[in-house]
């Protein structure tokens, strides 16, 4: 029996918290054991696919899609009669980016409950989900698609899926928190991205104390507070300095910053230039 760890055997980068791939076979694969080390939409397009977990199994073809949780499962693919193909697109992404989407978008009040949560959800394919094939298979031709075109595209299907399937979607957002703390403090971090606020004063806004909300960003963020948004504002920095109309005394504030010599110290220590100089080289 074939064992497979994904996105990482397929060639994948293993850093990138979405992943569009595009995969090809003439074989058929019976029960192959998998790792998903991310959640995974697939769409078929020539072939059938049964997937099963602990408690749940199913039989797709090209008419249908899935959405599977991360975690272990059994897969076993066949080719297309007519044409001896199994083809796909895989979609993919971490839980973080499914609990930026929903703090981001907030579902309608009536579906807000509590539904019980299922290893993986098999969709239909419609007349969006197959223009959304297509222009997917269009990009994955052409150049490797950046990390905010992979956002956006995953931003698309998702508000598609929640104005067409709100119960199912419940689910997945049920599985994505596993508790209020988690939300709340991932709302007090995207809304505090870009201010002048010290951990201990996030920790307040939360109602945690200050051990308590490090351990558990960390367990969310894969990193402790001070050096996340670190990384994420001297990002934010680069990318604003990059786009060259704005100059570095006029964009520390954006990130965090209450002068310029600190923001430009930090900066330094990240990049290894000023910010004047990293503009300079662009």
């Amino acid at each position: 029996m074939d064992i497979f760890s994904l996105p990482g055997d397929l060639n994948a980068d293993n850093g990138d918290s979405i992943t569009i791939l595009s995969y090809q076979s003439s074989h058929n694969n019976v029960k192959s054991r998998i790792t998903l080390n991310q959640n995974l939409f697939s769409f078929l397009l020539a072939g059938t696919k049964t997937v099963n977990y602990s408690d749940k199994n199913a039989l797709i073809d090209n008419t249908q899609f899935l959405l599977l949780s991360a975690g272990n499962c059994l897969m076993s693919e066949k080719t297309a009669p007519e044409n001896s193909t199994y083809k796909s697109i895989l979609f993919f992404f971490d839980n973080s980016e499914l609990a930026n989407f929903f703090i981001k978008h907030t579902l309608d009040s009536n579906t807000n409950k509590h539904y019980t949560e299922e290893p993986f959800i098999v969709f239909k394919l419609d007349s969006f989900i197959h223009n959304f094939l297509h222009s997917l298979e269009l990009m994955l031709t052409e150049k490797p698609i950046s990390k905010a075109m992979r956002a956006l595209k995953l931003e698309e299907l998702m508000l598609y899926l929640c104005d067409k399937y709100p119960k199912e979607i419940i689910r997945i957002r049920t599985a994505v928190f596993e508790n209020q703390e988690d939300i709340t403090i991932r709302k007090a971090v995207t809304a505090n991205i870009g201010n002048n606020i010290t951990t201990d004063e996030l920790a307040f806004l939360c109602n945690m104390s200050l051990s308590t909300f490090k351990r558990k960003f960390s367990k969310l963020y894969g990193a402790p507070p001070n050096k996340w948004f670190l990384q994420q504002r001297m990002e934010l920095a680069a990318a604003l300095l990059r786009n060259g109309n704005e100059k570095p005394s006029d964009i520390y504030y954006k990130v965090g910053y209450e002068n310029h010599s600190s923001f430009t110290h930090s900066f330094k220590q990240t990049f290894g230039l000023t910010p004047s100089e990293y503009q300079q080289q662009i």
